[in-house]
């Protein structure tokens, strides 16, 4: 009885090695692929579930307060979400990656962020897109299809502008 517990006790770590070892190598979710459902729970306490955003564009963008070049695209995220935020059909989601809330809270204050952020708790959201690292934005259609990924740094407001106007009637 004890072998057949170790044996399926190693039988299970290796089926576990296995898928991370398939999700590695799969590369991140890319364009044209459905976005990973989510939830999101802010620091100011709210819970975002990204599927019950379809019918809007939603904009999911990683950083991280240790992240240097996160910090000037901040401003421009900022700018772009004050911009849609009076027509109720684009949301801004902020996925803070591996960092503490003292340091994610000082880093939102610093740059004014207004939109929603929340740790990423457990690197759940991450591990579900496959970032590569910091910062990393998915902009998502209304239909919930990821439609752009930008690795590094949006480096204007208009380029941020440029991926979500085609996606809107404007």
């Amino acid at each position: 009885m004890k072998k057949l517990l170790i044996w399926g006790g190693l039988v299970l770590l290796l089926m576990i090695l296995g898928v991370g070892l398939i999700q590695s190598q799969q590369g991140q979710v890319g364009r044209g692929e459905i976005a990973p459902d989510f939830e999101l729970i802010s620091f100011s306490g709210e819970t975002y579930q990204l599927s019950d955003y379809r019918g809007s564009v939603i904009v999911v963008n990683f950083w991280a307060s240790w992240c240097q070049s996160c910090k000037p695209e901040a401003l421009d995220l900022e700018a772009a979400y004050k911009f849609y935020q009076p027509r109720g059909d684009v949301l801004f989601l902020g996925v803070d990656y591996v960092d503490t809330e003292p340091e994610a809270l000082a880093y939102l204050e610093e740059f004014q962020v207004t939109y929603p952020n929340g740790p990423d708790l457990r690197t759940k959201i991450s591990q579900a897109f496959r970032i590569t690292g910091v910062p990393e934005t998915y902009i998502i259609d209304q239909d919930g299809v990821i439609v752009h990924v930008r690795i590094g740094p949006f480096m204007s407001l208009e380029e941020i502008k440029s991926y979500i106007d085609p996606l809107l009637d404007l």
